[in-house]
């Protein structure tokens, strides 16, 4: 079971699905342990399985009493098409129990819900109502506060907001010459430091 449960954490962002198996093997070897059941919800919800992920969230908060899934729960809530309960989860009278980092999730997720809804003032006052505490939390906060905005039909706020953000960093690529065996020349391209192919890796959601 530990094996797996190590397994499904290191592969959780290069290969989810081989994680989810690796987390439902776990849970067919100790079902009624918390942490087994939290890799469970947590593979499921980056395999884009919500509903899934959404049971096994909800028998970790029994189990252990932790509510600090709730911005992953909400997010599975959006990700069902019933934004009105991500944001209702939003309310949750545990949200005050979470670090700061979580709070700044589950805004998030709750101002895009808002967004689904149609309702961009509304996912204003949610982003309002959190302090970035990082400079990748406060990009992804201004990220969707100019979302908002355009909703809103205040474009050029957002647009000014948008130019503010650092520009998306364009990825290297260098090619290396070498002869091979005939005296002929062989290209390679390299991206990020690795030869041959992508390495792989996906996620659903935005938080």
């Amino acid at each position: 079971m530990a094996r797996h449960l190590v397994m499904a954490g290191r592969l959780l962002d290069s290969d989810p699905e081989l994680a989810y198996q690796h987390a439902q093997a776990a849970v067919r070897r100790a079902g009624r342990v918390d942490v087994v059941r939290e890799a469970a919800g947590l593979a499921a919800y980056h395999t884009g399985r919500y509903a899934e992920a959404l049971r096994e969230l909800r028998t970790v908060r029994r189990l252990n009493g932790s509510s600090e899934h709730l911005p992953v729960m909400a997010d599975c809530e959006r990700g069902l098409g019933r934004p009105d309960r991500a944001i209702a989860l939003g309310r949750d009278p545990e949200v005050a129990s979470l670090e700061p980092e979580a709070v700044l999730e589950l805004a998030l997720v709750v101002a895009g819900a808002r967004l689904d809804l149609g309702e961009p003032e509304g996912a204003l006052v949610a982003l309002d109502s959190v302090t970035p505490t990082t400079p990748e939390a406060r990009e992804r906060l201004l990220g969707v506060r100019a979302d908002a905005l355009e909703a809103a039909g205040r474009g050029a706020e957002a647009q000014v907001l948008r130019a503010s953000l650092p520009a998306a960093e364009e990825e290297l690529v260098v090619f290396d010459v070498e002869d091979d065996s005939d005296g002929a020349d062989v290209t390679r391209a390299r991206r990020d430091g690795s030869e041959g192919g992508d390495a792989g890796g996906a996620r659903t959601s935005e938080l």
